[in-house]
């Protein structure tokens, strides 16, 4: 009986062993999964020019697209949407050809000019969405001093 109970034993730990090692490969597995489609997601900054401005100030704002594939198929014809921390916000969406892996190209900079008419910190956002979904974001502050005839003063 004794043996028996040992045999039992050995074999469960054998397949709470085998259970184990086969979690650990497919988890192995999608973190390699993960950090290849990481690989290929290109890099999102945001930049204001000039950061720091006077009222009525006018501000090119830049997002880029750095490193990655070209062909990215979630960044492929997306919404674009700024919100300029002033309360408001713009959003704007292209009609693209379908998707084809390896042919399709992502677009790598977007560029608009926005005017702060007040004083103050503003945090502007910058969204790239799919189906309402943000897919990639970033961020950056602009500030704007008063200047003459600014009625926030």
């Amino acid at each position: 009986m004794k043996n028996l109970r040992r045999v039992l034993w050995a074999g469960a730990v054998s397949l709470a062993v085998a259970a184990a090692a086969t979690t650990t490969a497919a988890e192995q597995k999608a973190e390699k999964d993960a950090r290849d489609q990481d690989a290929k997601r290109p890099k999102i900054t945001l930049r204001a020019q000039p950061p720091v401005g006077v009222s009525p100030a006018r501000v090119v704002l830049t997002a880029e697209l750095r490193g990655g594939a070209n062909d990215f198929e979630e960044y492929y014809c997306p919404t674009v949407e700024w919100e300029w921390g002033d309360n408001t916000r713009s959003e704007s969406s292209s009609d693209c050809e379908p998707y084809e892996a390896g042919k399709s190209e992502i677009k790598r900079r977007f560029t608009v000019e926005h005017v702060f008419r007040r004083a103050g910190e503003y945090q502007v956002f910058f969204r790239l969405k799919r189906h309402d979904k943000t897919v990639t974001s970033a961020s950056t502050y602009v500030r704007v001093q008063p200047g003459a005839g600014d009625l926030s003063r």
